[in-house]
């Protein structure tokens, strides 16, 4: 299969392996698309991103590729102490995933992670819809 889908179905296998204040059960997606109903639940979503390929040696090539995992939720009325729940939720799964090696993928090591959005606001304010995104980044020598 392709390298950054071989690496997103590591981090799901990754993330189900874990142990978090909240439960939930990523999901691959290469084109994720939710109805707000869908949401009510947390969904927690991992689609490849992009990759980028550069000369390391004559022999070998580095591959950073990027994999975003979306934290979601539709919240009640109280969105202030949801937020914050679910911010530490993120907060976890990117300490979880901070230099820790994929087992089904050993070759791929970690680089970085981002965490942009951190929320985004505007689906907060007109959908009341919890919205993060990590962007992971894992190098893979071939």
């Amino acid at each position: 299969m392709a390298l950054v889908i071989d690496i997103a179905d590591a981090v799901v296998a990754e993330l189900e392996q874990g142990a978090f204040s909240q439960a939930f059960a990523p999901q691959r997606e290469v084109l994720p698309s939710y109805e707000l109903s869908e949401l009510s639940q947390l969904k927690v979503t991992v689609v490849p991103k992009a990759m980028e390929i550069n000369g390391a040696t004559r022999s070998m090539h580095s591959h950073d590729v990027q994999i975003d995992i979306g934290i979601q939720q539709h919240l009640g009325k109280d969105l202030d102490s949801e937020v914050s729940v679910l911010c530490s939720l993120v907060d976890e799964i990117a300490g979880f995933l901070r230099k820790r090696p994929l087992q089904n993928y050993q070759n791929a090591i970690w680089v970085h992670t981002v965490n942009e959005p951190v929320y985004a606001p505007e689906h907060l304010s007109q959908q009341r819809l919890f919205t993060s995104v990590l962007t992971l980044t894992y190098r893979v020598l071939q």
